[in-house]
C-alpha cells in the first residue's frame, strides 16, 4: 500500500510521510517516533537534540546568500490521534499505517491516516534533506503529545529557539492562513454508585450506537454532527422515564479531541415491558436517524438481546445521571461576534463510561474568549455537581491571540494572492494549536499557521489531498525564499 504512495508528487514528502507512518507514534507514547527523529537529523549531520520534555529539534543553516535574513523555526507534532471503525482489526501500538491512494485523496484502511500533522512533519523533513531550496536559518521544532494536553509545547523552555517567526504546518485547509486559535480545558464528572443486583423477571439487551461520521472537535464541531454519547443518552433516558430501564454498563467515545462515533450500553427492562419497550425504542431510533439522515446517512442504533449483566446502577444515580447528560451542553456554545463564521465557545462530551461502581463523563470546552470559556465551565459543572458528581479541572491550555498587524502574516497572504491569484482566508480556527502556548516564552517570535487540506482529522475518515499537498509544497517553498531581512 506505501508503494503508491511513495511514487505520488513530490515525491520528497510522501517518502518522508511513508516513513513516518510506518512508526507506531500515539499521544505520550512517542519513544519510538523521536528515536526515529533523532536518527533523521543525525544522518544528514545537522545539529539534533532533545529537550527534557522530549521535543526534537534539528537545526539547518542558511543556504548561501540567506544568512542575513530572519531565522525561521519550521513547526508540527508528532503524535497523532488513533481512532479506527471498530470492525477493523488494528494494532496502533504495534502497526505502521495502512495507506490508500483514492484519486486525488490519501487515506487509511479503516483507520485514521495521520495526516494530522504528519503531512506538515513530513515537510519540514523534506525541508532539512533537501539540497536545493533556499531558506535562512532553520529550527525544526517536533513536539510531543499535540493531542492529548500539548504537554511538548507547554514544557519547552524560553531560550532554546533563537528563530524570529514561526511557522506552524498544522492547518488543515489550504486557502487558509491561521493567525489565531481557541484555548481549551478538560472537565471531567466523576462519581461512584452502589451496584445493584439485577431484579428478578427482567432481560437484558445490548444497544450500540455507531456509523456516526466523528471528526475534529474543534474544527468540525460548527457542523451539527451526532455525538454518539448524547443519542445513546437520548435513548436511555426514554426507556427509563417510561419502562423503568436499568444501566448495567456504558462504552461511549474514546479521545477528548474527537466527536464520539460509537456508543454501546447494556440494559435490562422487565420482561413483561418487554414488547412494548421494543416497539417504543424502535420508533424513537427511527426517529432520531431521520432527523440525522442529512448529516449522518451511516447512523445505525442497534439492539438485541443479549446476556443478563450481575449488576445494575442503583435507580437514584441513574435518574440523576440521565438528567444531567441531558442538561449538559454539547457543541457550539457560541459564535463569535467579531470574526465571520467562526465557533468563539464550544463543549464535547467526548468519553462516557458506566462501569464497576463508576461513572466518568469526560469533555473538552474550548475558546477563544477566557471569560466565555469560563461561562461555560461553569455551566456544565452546575449540570453535573447538582446531581452528585465530582469535577476535576485539568490539561488548561491558552489561546493563539490574533496579531493582523503581523509582518509575515502581510508577506505570506501577499504571496499567497501572487501565486494562485485570488486572496487567502485569513482567519482565526475553533481548534488547538501549539502557537499560543509557545507565544507564552516567545512572546517576540512572529507566528502563523497554514497547511494542506485533511478532511476528516481525529476518525477512520481521515484523508490528505494529494493535488493540496503540492499546492501547500509550493507555497512552502516560496515563503522560505521571500522571508524578510532581519
Amino acid at each position: 500500500m506505501s508503494e503508491a504512495v511513495r511514487n505520488l508528487a513530490p515525491k520528497i514528502i510522501w517518502n518522508h510521510f511513508a516513513d513516518l507512518n510506518a512508526v507506531p507514534r500515539p499521544s505520550k507514547k512517542e519513544e519510538r517516533i523521536i528515536q526515529f527523529m533523532i536518527n533523521f537529523g543525525k544522518s544528514l549531520q545537522l545539529s539534533t537534540f532533545v529537550d527534557k520534555v522530549g521535543n526534537v529539534i534539528i537545526k539547518k543553516p542558511a543556504s548561501k546568500g540567506f544568512e542575513n535574513k530572519k531565522a525561521i523555526v519550521l513547526q508540527c507534532h508528532l503524535d497523532m490521534v488513533h481512532q479506527k471503525n471498530a470492525d477493523t482489526i488494528f494494532d496502533f501500538d504495534e502497526e505502521g499505517i495502512k495507506m490508500i491512494v483514492d484519486g486525488d485523496w490519501v487515506t487509511a484502511d479503516g483507520t485514521t491516516l495521520g495526516a494530522d500533522n504528519g503531512l506538515g512533519v513530513a515537510a519540514i523533513m523534506a525541508v532539512l534533506s533537501s539540497k536545493d531550496i533556499q531558506h535562512s536559518n532553520i529550527e525544526a521544532l517536533f513536539t510531543i503529545d499535540e493531542e492529548t494536553g500539548m504537554t511538548g509545547a507547554m514544557g519547552l523552555e524560553g531560550g532554546i529557539l533563537k528563530g524570529d517567526i514561526l511557522l506552524n504546518l498544522d492547518t488543515e485547509e489550504d486557502n487558509e492562513i491561521g493567525m489565531g486559535c481557541a484555548g481549551g480545558i478538560d472537565v471531567t464528572a466523576t462519581r461512584n454508585y452502589i451496584e445493584e443486583e439485577v431484579p428478578e423477571h427482567t432481560t437484558a439487551f445490548l444497544i450500540t450506537v455507531k456509523g456516526l461520521n466523528g471528526g475534529h472537535s474543534g474544527m468540525d464541531i460548527h457542523k451539527g454532527l451526532g455525538n454518539a454519547n448524547k443519542i445513546m443518552n437520548r435513548i436511555l433516558f426514554n426507556g427509563y422515564l417510561n419502562f423503568g430501564l436499568q444501566i448495567s454498563e456504558i462504552n461511549g467515545g474514546s479521545l477528548r479531541n474527537a466527536i464520539p462515533r460509537e456508543s454501546i450500553a447494556i440494559i435490562t427492562i422487565n420482561e413483561i415491558q418487554k414488547a412494548t419497550f421494543l416497539f417504543e425504542i424502535n420508533l424513537l431510533i427511527n426517529n432520531i436517524k431521520e432527523a440525522f439522515l442529512t448529516l449522518e446517512p451511516n447512523l445505525t442504533i442497534d439492539i438485541s438481546a443479549t446476556k443478563s449483566p450481575k449488576k445494575v446502577i442503583e435507580i437514584d444515580v441513574q435518574e440523576s445521571f440521565l438528567k444531567s447528560m441531558y442538561a449538559a451542553h454539547d457543541g457550539v456554545y457560541r459564535r463569535s461576534p467579531d470574526i465571520t463564521d467562526l465557533v468563539e465557545t464550544s463543549n464535547n462530551i467526548a468519553r462516557v463510561i458506566v462501569k464497576d461502581g463508576c461513572i466518568k463523563i469526560e469533555c473538552l470546552t474550548r475558546s477563544s474568549s477566557e471569560s466565555n470559556r469560563s461561562d461555560l465551565v461553569n455551566s456544565l459543572k452546575s449540570a453535573f455537581e447538582l446531581s452528585g458528581f465530582d469535577i476535576e479541572l485539568s490539561g488548561e491550555y491558552p489561546g493563539w491571540r490574533p496579531n493582523i498587524n503581523s509582518e509575515i502574516l502581510g508577506i505570506v497572504s501577499n504571496l499567497y494572492e501572487k501565486l494562485h491569484g485570488e486572496k487567502a482566508h485569513i482567519a482565526a480556527c475553533h481548534a488547538g494549536l501549539e502557537c499560543g502556548i509557545l507565544g507564552q516564552n516567545y512572546p517576540k517570535m512572529d507566528m502563523i499557521s497554514f497547511g494542506p487540506t485533511i478532511l476528516g482529522a481525529h476518525s477512520p475518515e481521515e484523508r490528505a489531498s494529494i493535488s493540496s499537498t503540492q499546492k501547500f509544497w509550493k507555497f512552502l517553498i516560496a515563503i522560505l525564499k521571500n522571508v524578510p531581512l532581519k
